[in-house]
């Protein structure tokens, strides 16, 4: 226990050294920021866009279109930044061979793996948080009194996907030994999913129902127990590719 606690410091520090932590700290903010003034101006961009003699009847901008601009922003680009940010934090290690003194000296390898996958877990939970908060109280003082319902549960599914990305992430980099060859095979299965998903049964039991139907579970009306499989299937699958990491990494030759 104390070696995993040593090495979550020591993997933390190294994110604050490499400024990764503030860019992400930065990133997201910006998100957070940008989701409801994008919501509250968009009306008055298209209407300066749009010719003399034609005429766009737009809806009066709410809180909905703030947290639609919110999961826009989350699943295209922060889900691709927080991937990013940690497709190499093992695969670097491994090129470089600073584990091979640590792992001799007795540090379990399971340890360095569950440790990474715990800061990167960490951060971006944090990150979601803080661009969560930041929308929510720009949401709250440019759209009072908009109720919005299921608000946690949207955002919960999504953390969840951030979850098994970052699992996937790390599966990979047991498998491959450059950061771009792991980010790359972790956009090729996303990839995939969005093909299978063309199939309606896929649908309805796929990962990507948690970042899809974000926007849909704002409604009141919306079923919240058609979350239930797509929840357990991805848990399933992230403790299926940490428990292989696991495996993989404990037979690698470092």
């Amino acid at each position: 226990m104390r070696a995993y606690v040593a090495f979550i410091k020591k993997e933390g520090l190294e994110l604050v050294r490499t400024y990764k932590l503030l860019l992400m700290i930065l990133i997201f903010f910006a998100f957070g920021v940008m989701s409801p003034l994008m919501a509250k101006l968009m009306p008055d961009l298209m209407s300066q866009l749009v010719t003399e003699g034609i005429e766009i009847s737009l809806p009066e901008p709410s809180a909905i279109d703030s947290y639609a601009q919110f999961f826009k922003n989350l699943t295209q680009m922060g889900l691709m930044v927080i991937v990013l940010m940690f497709s190499g934090t093992l695969t670097q290690e491994l090129g470089k061979g600073t584990l091979v003194h640590l792992v001799t000296k007795g540090l379990a390898k399971s340890t360095v793996l569950l440790a990474k996958y715990t800061v990167s877990g960490l951060s971006w939970t944090g990150c979601l948080l803080l661009t969560f908060v930041v929308t929510y109280g720009y949401t709250v003082y440019l759209f009072p009194g908009d109720e919005i319902s299921h608000l946690v549960y949207s955002v919960g599914a999504l953390w969840l996907f951030g979850l098994f990305l970052l699992a996937l992430s790390l599966f990979f980099q047991t498998l491959v030994k450059s950061q771009a060859t792991s980010f790359m095979f972790v956009a090729l299965c996303t990839g995939g999913l969005f093909f299978v998903n063309l199939f309606p049964r896929i649908q309805e039991v796929s990962p990507l129902k948690l970042v899809t139907d974000n926007v849909a579970m704002l409604n009141q009306a919306y079923d919240l127990s058609s979350l239930i499989t797509p929840v357990l299937i991805t848990l399933g699958w992230t403790v299926i590719l940490l428990i292989g990491s696991l495996v993989i990494f404990r037979k690698k030759q470092l």
